[in-house]
């Protein structure tokens, strides 16, 4: 998994939803200020469901701290979509179906369910500077107080200068 310092790979294209349309974009231009991608695996699932909830409780939050949110899994857009609508969300859920986000900050993770093996996304989150760099990562997603957790993670880190 990437570490604190080093700098993400963002030239690739991700599908986003932000409000009710959804658009193509390159990851780069999330980064409008420092951003905070919280990878998570499905839409209407248990765990996931509480992971969002608290970051939607929340975002308000972020947002005046000078940080922008992204959510991603790799949903579609047209799930995301339901899904914002459903949970009262108001920042971006990206949809990353081939794991490209994953794949630039090297965490992609072997993981088992009901007796198979397979390859996928760590549920983690990140928090990235305009340029990609990375400033903190939670290698470990407490689902249920995930908010809690990033305000831990990015009170280091002070508000965004360029807020």
């Amino acid at each position: 998994m990437i570490s604190p310092g080093k700098r993400l790979n963002t030239n690739f294209k991700l599908k986003v939803v932000r409000g009710d349309a959804a658009a193509e974009v390159a990851f780069a231009d999330l980064l409008t200020r420092r951003t905070i991608v919280s990878v998570y695996m499905k839409n209407n699932t248990g765990s996931c469901d509480k992971q969002n909830e608290s970051l939607a409780a929340h975002a308000a939050e972020f947002d005046r701290a000078g940080y922008n949110l992204v959510a991603l899994s790799r949903d579609t857009c047209g799930s995301h979509l339901k899904y914002a609508a459903k949970k009262n969300i108001t920042y971006v859920l990206a949809s990353d179906p081939e794991d490209l986000f994953s794949k630039a900050a090297d965490a992609i993770v072997e993981k088992s369910m009901y007796g198979r093996t397979f390859f996928g996304p760590a549920r983690a989150a990140y928090v990235l500077d305009r340029d990609g760099t990375v400033l903190a990562v939670a290698e470990k997603v407490a689902t249920a107080d995930h908010a809690a957790q990033l305000r831990e993670l990015i009170k280091p880190l002070g508000r965004d200068a360029q807020h």
